[in-house]
C-alpha cells in the first residue's frame, strides 16, 4: 500500500484498498452456502426462544394485565403476609449471610491443612441438591418425630416444641436454611476475591503498624467494596424468586403463614385455579426486581469487579 493511501485512512482488504473508517459488516460478510448454514443454525434455537421464553413471558403479562386481579390480591390479607415474609429472606437473610460469609472467607484463607478440610465440609451444604437438604431440614424440626426433638429428649430428658406450629419459628427455619444452604458458595466467593489481593499490600500495613482489625478494616473491605455489592445485589434477585426454601422447608406452614411470593403464586395457579391472581402475585415483584437487574448491570458495566 502506498503512502498516500496510508495517509488518507486506507487499510488492504485481500487486494482491495478500502478506508478504514469503514464498520466490519460493510466490508464484506458471509455469502451463499455460509448464509444458508447460518440460518439453518440459527432457526432452531430462534424457535426454542419464542417458544419456550418470549411467548409465555408476553401471555403472562397478557393475563396479568387485567387491574381486577391486583385489586382481588391486595385485599388479599395472605399476600400481604407473603410480601414480609419474602422481604425478611430477601432483606434479613441474605444480609446475615453475606456477611457472614465475609468473616468466614478470613479464616478459611488462613493456612493450615485442617483449616482446608474445614472448607470441604463447609462446602456440602452447597455441593448438595436443593431438594433433599431442605426436605432434610423439613424433618429434622418436624416436631414429636423429628430429629431434633428425638435427640433433645433422648440426651436431656426435655420435649422441644412443634416447631412449624408456630409462625416465629417456622419462618425463623426458612431463613436458617436458607443461609446454611447458600452461604458457602457467597465464601468461595469472597476467599477468591480475597487471594486476588496482592500480599505486598498487606505487608507495607504490617510494616507501618496496622493490627488485624485495621487491616481488615482499611484495606480488605475497601478493596472488596464492590464485589460485596455486586455479591449482595445478585443474592437480593435470587432470593425474591427463591421457591424451594419455603416450599420444602415449612410447606407455608402455620396455616400458609410462611409463604413467599413464589410459592403463594404456585399455589395460586395450580392449587386454587386463581391464574390472574397468581400473576398478578408474580408480576407484583417486578418493580423491585427490574430496578435491581438494572442496578446490577450498571455496577457491573461502569466499575467493573476488580480489586
Amino acid at each position: 500500500m502506498s503512502q498516500a493511501q496510508q495517509t488518507l485512512g486506507m487499510m488492504r482488504v485481500g487486494r482491495v484498498a478500502v478506508p478504514a473508517w469503514l464498520p466490519p459488516w460493510k466490508l464484506g460478510g458471509p455469502r451463499g452456502s455460509d448464509v444458508s448454514w447460518a440460518v439453518a443454525f440459527l432457526v432452531p434455537y430462534v424457535a426454542v426462544l419464542v417458544a419456550f421464553v418470549i411467548y409465555p413471558i408476553c401471555f403472562g403479562f397478557w393475563l396479568g394485565s387485567q387491574a381486577d386481579g391486583y385489586w382481588d390480591l391486595f385485599d388479599n390479607p395472605l399476600f400481604w403476609t407473603t410480601v414480609f415474609n419474602t422481604f425478611m429472606l430477601a432483606g434479613v437473610g441474605v444480609n446475615v449471610m453475606l456477611f457472614l460469609a465475609f468473616l468466614l472467607s478470613g479464616f478459611f484463607i488462613l493456612p493450615g491443612r485442617w483449616i482446608k478440610a474445614l472448607l470441604v465440609l463447609f462446602m456440602l451444604p452447597w455441593a448438595l441438591p436443593a431438594l433433599p437438604a431442605f426436605l432434610s431440614m423439613h424433618w429434622m424440626f418436624i416436631g414429636y418425630g423429628g430429629f431434633l426433638n428425638s435427640a433433645l429428649e433422648m440426651i436431656f430428658g426435655v420435649e422441644g416444641p412443634i416447631w412449624f406450629n408456630s409462625y416465629e419459628l417456622a419462618m425463623a427455619l426458612n431463613v436458617l436454611a436458607y443461609i446454611w444452604k447458600w452461604m458457602p458458595f457467597w465464601t468461595l466467593v469472597f476467599l477468591a476475591g480475597r487471594l486476588a489481593i496482592p500480599q505486598d499490600i498487606y505487608d507495607a500495613a504490617a510494616v507501618d503498624g496496622a493490627s488485624g482489625i485495621s487491616r481488615f478494616t482499611f484495606v480488605t473491605f475497601p478493596l472488596l467494596a464492590n464485589l460485596y455489592l455486586v455479591c449482595t445485589l445478585l443474592a437480593t434477585l435470587w432470593a425474591v424468586a427463591d421457591f424451594v426454601t419455603a416450599y420444602f422447608v415449612s410447606s407455608g406452614a402455620p396455616a400458609l403463614e410462611t409463604e413467599v411470593l413464589a410459592t403463594f403464586t404456585f399455589r395460586m395457579i395450580f392449587d386454587y385455579g386463581y391464574v390472574e391472581l397468581g400473576l398478578a402475585a408474580g408480576l407484583v415483584v417486578l418493580p423491585v426486581t427490574i430496578p435491581l437487574t438494572i442496578l446490577l448491570i450498571r455496577r457491573l458495566q461502569t466499575t467493573e469487579v476488580q480489586l
